[in-house]
């Protein structure tokens, strides 16, 4: 196991970048084929098991595979940690509040006391550079590795810790002027929006209103009978645990099926109880180059068709995840796989690049 490699996955999992797809070709065989292949190639990745979930207008459909080692497939109640795409459920949060009055999104991150912002420059840190991770907040606190537990690096931290991280912090870039990915200032939006709060928080405002019952960053008893195995180049590991920065995602669980509920959202929001604010986190509001902008936690890019693509990531130490959409073409996929992984100097993780292709497919269906 190298745990240099396990801690580095603190750091950096899913951390957004803008994925330059080829040209789709359409398939002539029907949705479950196609499905099915891309599941083989997630399985000759290295992934030990994979479940993928498509929306094609009116249809849902959901596969899974396991590998030749005697890996049972999962379905779509298979519990898996769901990662950074958790940070959707923070934006769509903070967009709630918003819509409801209840903040804005120029408003200045504000804290209890004892938690002091950092600052640079004549402008303070806003809710939206949370949400747009133009904060120029650290990925991390810097005290957050100190003596942790490779294999599961936020359990060990605390509110005091994190009170005296911030002390340490400072910001790389004036609030709102570049792109830099932060799970801590997405952990510093949650407690923003709920102090110490954060998970009934989420449960209350976005997955129970969206019906996403195995969304949660607590196994219930019948979710810990039915959730994958994490694995680290081949080897189990155990799931992560995060007391003060899961509005960042870092311990969240879910399912292909919630994870569809949550597209079939996207999609369509009008038929959603969330509509306003899903339609505030699709607006793009931070443009990083013409490959990726930005949305309230999503990520906007071009597909090849030329519409566009949202989505976002997710990792932890055992698991990796990808869910995209289109509106225009009404697609969806999410894949879900229990090993880690990292995009190499070459190219995506695997999960990431099989995902966007997918819907780059579907979408050109």
């Amino acid at each position: 196991m190298n745990r240099r490699k396990f801690l580095s996955a603190a750091t950096a999992a899913a951390a957004g970048v803008p994925l330059l797809l080829g040209n789709a070709v359409a398939a002539d065989d029907d949705l479950p084929a196609r499905v099915r292949r891309y599941l083989d190639r997630a399985l000759a990745a290295g992934s030990p098991s994979a479940v993928c979930g498509v929306i094609q207008g009116a249809r849902r459909y959901v596969a899974g595979a396991g590998g030749s080692r005697g890996t049972s497939a999962p379905d779509g109640r298979t519990v898996f940690q769901l990662g950074s795409i958790a940070k959707t459920f923070t934006a769509t949060a903070l967009a709630r509040a918003v819509r409801a009055g209840e903040t804005r999104l120029d408003a200045p991150l504000v804290l209890p006391a004892r938690f002091p912002v950092p600052r640079k420059g004549p402008r303070r840190i806003t809710m939206v550079d949370l949400a747009t991770h133009t904060s120029g907040l650290p990925s991390l606190p810097p005290n957050l590795l100190a003596g942790a537990d490779p294999y599961d690096p936020y359990a060990h931290y605390t509110l005091d810790g994190l009170a005296a991280g911030l002390r340490e912090t400072t910001l790389s870039t004036e609030p709102g002027s570049s792109h830099a990915y932060s799970n801590l200032g997405f952990g510093l939006l949650g407690q923003a929006l709920a102090f110490d709060d954060v998970d009934a928080m989420l449960r209350r405002r976005v997955t129970s209103p969206l019906r996403m019952p195995d969304t949660t960053t607590t196994l219930r008893p019948d979710m810990a009978s039915r959730k994958a195995v994490g694995h680290l180049e081949g080897q189990p590991v155990p799931d992560w645990h995060d007391p003060v920065l899961s509005a960042a995602g870092t311990s969240m669980y879910s399912t292909a099926d919630d994870m569809l509920r949550f597209l079939g959202a996207q999609l369509r929001p009008d038929r959603s109880p969330l509509r306003d604010a899903i339609e505030l986190t699709q607006r793009p509001h931070f443009t990083v180059d013409r490959n990726l902008r930005l949305g309230l936690g999503w990520h906007l890019s071009p597909l090849t068709s030329g519409r566009t693509m949202t989505w976002h990531n997710g990792g932890t130490g055992g698991f990796s995840t990808c869910a995209a959409f289109s509106r225009r073409s009404q697609t969806a996929a999410v894949m879900m796989v229990n090993t880690a992984s990292e995009a190499t100097t070459t190219g995506p993780r695997p999960v990431d690049a099989l995902t966007h292709a997918l819907l780059d497919e579907l979408d050109a269906a």
